[in-house]
């Protein structure tokens, strides 16, 4: 009964002997993986409240003890974002603050930052000050009622396997909470309290600044921008980004620009969720005649990007075009400003199994490497650092959902440096009468079209989505996969479930495989690829499909209706919605 707000919520339910909600809240404890923790604030185990804070904290703790001698030397990093949540007292504050407290009654130094930041900025912490490890205190865009505990490693780089495993195994061993666990006023006195804030303040813009390549554009371009940072914590760095590059200030999303843990605007505060979360930035950019608008996810770690056309219609990039255009332009820069001695076959990109192909394709024309990886930063981040520990140049990585990593001091997305680089890529376009559009398609053209389409089905029942996968496996008879979908004739297959690569010698994907998740790609004979998931976080079966072409070909309308035909065939023949009872998104 520390936290009287819980105590009373299940006080509540106790008296009125409702047995189905104390199941909800006390039946299953969260599982910690390697996205650490995200559940709903609320009372019981199967959420985010002080309790599981300190048990989580005290576990991982205790796992990190094991794996470093020095960590009472070197300390931990713990930042947060602006949730909160009334009826159980719960915040993102309160949890770093009672996180804070785990540690260092436990002789552990802490970094705590005193105010809310952008999710890059741990990583970029726990690099920049060699610490042990960082912990961020965010649900990201995720629904109001959310939060979440993100972990990072020493290498800067989000937690990977087998950490999850052993972190959970030692949440399980440290339930008890710990003497003075809750109080947490203890740590304001302590000498093992850091505030790294004004450090990395300075710190992380200056090291930015080595990205920035045209300050005398910058301070000359008439070029307008919107902000908006959807009720998050991305207004003041985004600010101070833009003067780090010699930039005028984009102007504000008043009605959005300050920390609101309600998001009172949005129906979801996901800028990927497109037009909707862009309405008062459309205002405000046609009031003040602004050409782009750049939103940023509540804990301002992704980037979205709209222009004005023309036609004086929106366009809203996707997350694979942006990539394209960013992927481009950082190369661009490399090669005509490198004063790095590093060959161009010491210079990498990467990017997810399932976002666009088009940095191979830059990548093949350009000479220098691209990898692809499987999906999610953590993927993306570890094998960077390691390219980096061998003497590669990692210029760029990007994954579809709209997160970008441009800058190798932090090792994840930020929508910070990502959007401060766009501008100044925009403005130094407009040197040249060329708009983000047509720079895309003359990305388009000189590297071959890249045409991409993804949605999800929503599937509440675990066996039917078994059932699915199981069907597109034994398609034509037992472990037969489909030879063709509708017209479309299938040329390859990987399979990251069992770990079977048709393109392979030995037919064995070479990519990791995971058992618990689902995940199978087609290759077509006509240049096209979907992959089918399952969301790790989410009841969705999602989908992925990309047209690549040859340059050369420039027929973009044929291409897209080629597109639509297979993603089609790929929905009746392989998902069958009507038999499997699925759900399709909703606009």
């Amino acid at each position: 009964q520390q936290n009287p707000k819980t105590y009373a919520i299940v006080k509540q339910l106790l008296a009125e002997g409702n047995a189905g909600e104390l199941q909800k809240y006390f039946g299953s404890r969260m599982e910690f993986g390697t996205a650490g923790l995200r559940a709903a604030m609320g009372a019981g185990i199967s959420h985010m409240n002080d309790l599981t804070i300190i048990q989580t904290t005290q576990g991982f703790c205790r796992y990190l003890e094991k794996n470093f001698s020095d960590l009472k030397k070197r300390g931990v990093v713990i930042g947060f974002d602006a949730r909160a949540h009334l009826s159980s007292g719960g915040s993102s504050k309160r949890f770093a603050r009672l996180a804070a407290n785990t540690f260092i009654s436990q002789g552990v130094p802490v970094y705590l930052f005193s105010d809310i930041i952008p999710t890059p900025f741990v990583p970029y912490t726990v690099t920049h000050l060699k610490l042990c490890a960082g912990i961020m205190v965010t649900a990201s865009h995720n629904p109001k009622q959310d939060n979440g505990y993100k972990v990072y490693w020493e290498n800067g780089a989000q937690i990977i396997s087998p950490h999850d495993k052993g972190i959970s195994q030692a949440i399980e061993e440290n339930q008890e909470p710990w003497p003075q666990a809750w109080d947490d006023k203890l740590i304001d006195s302590s000498p093992l309290l850091h505030d790294p804030y004004a450090t990395v303040n300075k710190e992380y813009f200056k090291d930015i600044q080595k990205q920035c390549f045209y300050r005398n554009i910058n301070k000359e371009t008439s070029l307008k921008f919107v902000h908006t940072s959807v009720h998050g914590v991305g207004h003041k760095f985004v600010q101070l980004a833009f003067k780090a590059f010699d930039l005028s200030p984009p102007f504000a999303v008043p009605e959005q620009k300050d920390p609101d843990p309600d998001f009172p605007t949005v129906k979801y505060p996901n800028p990927e969720e497109g037009k909707g979360v862009l309405t008062l930035s459309f205002a405000l950019a046609e009031k003040d005649g602004a050409r782009i608008i750049l939103a940023n996810d509540p804990d301002a770690d992704r980037l979205a990007v709209a222009e004005k056309q023309e036609s004086g219609e929106w366009k809203v990039f996707s997350g694979n075009e942006l990539g394209a255009l960013l992927g481009w332009w950082i190369f661009t820069c490399w090669k005509n400003n490198s004063r790095d001695s590093r060959a161009i076959k010491d210079v990498y990109m990467l990017s997810s199994t399932v976002s666009s192909k088009i940095l191979r394709a830059i990548a093949l024309k350009e000479g220098f490497h691209f990898e692809e990886t499987l999906t999610g930063f953590k993927w993306m981040g570890n094998r960077a650092k390691q390219l980096m520990d061998q003497g590669k140049a990692v210029l760029f990585a990007f994954e579809e959902a709209i997160g970008y990593m441009c800058c190798p001091a932090v090792l994840d997305k930020d929508g910070v440096s990502a959007a401060v680089i766009t501008a100044e890529m925009a403005s130094f376009l407009a040197t040249r009468n060329l708009s983000l559009s047509q720079q895309l398609k003359a990305v388009y053209d000189e590297y071959g079209f890249h045409i991409t389409k993804a949605s999800y089905f929503i599937c509440h029942d675990p066996k039917v989505i078994q059932q699915l996968f199981d069907n597109l496996r034994n398609f034509d008879g037992k472990n037969t996969y489909p030879k063709s979908c509708g017209r479309f004739k299938v040329s390859g297959i990987r399979d990251l479930t069992t770990g079977y690569d048709s393109s392979q010698p030995d037919q064995k994907a070479i990519l990791p495989t995971s058992k618990s998740s689902q995940m199978i790609t087609f290759t077509f004979a006509n240049g096209g690829v979907a992959t089918m998931r399952t969301s790790g976080t989410e009841p969705k079966i999602k989908y992925y499909s990309e047209l690549c072409a040859p340059p050369g070909n420039s027929d973009v309308e044929q291409l897209k209706k080629e597109l639509d035909e297979l993603v089609n065939a790929l929905e009746k023949h392989f998902f069958q919605p009507e038999k499997n009872k699925l759900q399709r998104k909703t606009e």
